[in-house]
């Protein structure tokens, strides 16, 4: 959360985007191998076939309610237990903080899915590069400015305010939300454009398994990384 004083200027959203470009540096990096560690197993190791095809199966049977799960668990419940076992959650906002990270990401798992399929329906499936550029495209550059990034910037509002509504919007103004929503773009871009060209290399039944293990190392690492909790 920014503090009230802040001086909404270019400046200022560049030099604090800055900072957190440099902090989900490091992170990033480690996403990206872990990411095309994944890739490559899956198409170059025969052997982890069975693995893979179960997930696959797996996802295909359960549908939205695997992501609403799966993202749950690995994007919400695992980074807020480290969290909380860290002590970097508020004295007596266990409980709130725990039902916010579990909902909020299972919510944001079944909307990423919904938009996958979106995606799949606009651009066909084909894992050539002009096909995974287009979703890459317009995953970061209209889905994430759009909507994903202003929402984010709501509901963690709301968090660190306490879960108050009504603080939230008086101590939130028209250019203190622009500005943290173009922090967190800024930001966390580096890790994403290319972990979804990493994500969208995959089949479809994959794609949100692999996107929910990317979700659960980011607010992990940039926990670790970064001096608060925050993540996009």
């Amino acid at each position: 959360m920014l503090s009230k004083n802040t001086d909404y200027t270019s400046s200022t959203l560049w030099r604090v985007s800055t900072a957190g470009f440099r902090a989900n540096l490091i992170p990033g990096i480690v996403l990206w191998l872990i990411g095309l560690g994944v890739v490559l197993t899956y198409y170059l190791v025969d052997s982890s076939r069975t693995f893979f095809d179960l997930v696959m199966q797996t996802k295909r049977e359960y549908g939205y309610w695997y992501s609403f799960v799966a993202t749950g668990f690995f994007g919400g419940l695992i980074p807020f237990l480290y969290l909380w076992g860290t002590g970097k959650i508020p004295r007596g906002m266990v409980f709130s903080y725990g039902a916010f990270f579990l909902l909020y990401w299972a919510a944001r798992g079944t909307e990423v899915d919904a938009f996958y399929r979106l995606q799949s329906l606009l651009f066909g499936n084909e894992l050539d590069w002009a096909t995974i550029a287009t979703k890459v495209f317009v995953d970061q550059f209209v889905y994430c400015i759009l909507w994903a990034a202003p929402v984010t910037a709501v509901f963690y509002g709301w968090k660190d305010y306490g879960f108050s509504w009504a603080l939230f919007i008086q101590r939130t103004t028209k250019q203190s939300f622009l500005f943290e929503v173009a922090r967190l773009l800024l930001s966390t871009w580096l890790v994403w454009i290319p972990a979804t060209a990493i994500i969208y290399s995959l089949p479809p039944a994959l794609q949100v398994p692999l996107f929910s293990l990317t979700l659960c190392f980011f607010v992990l690492l940039v926990s670790v990384f970064s001096k608060d909790e925050e993540t996009e």
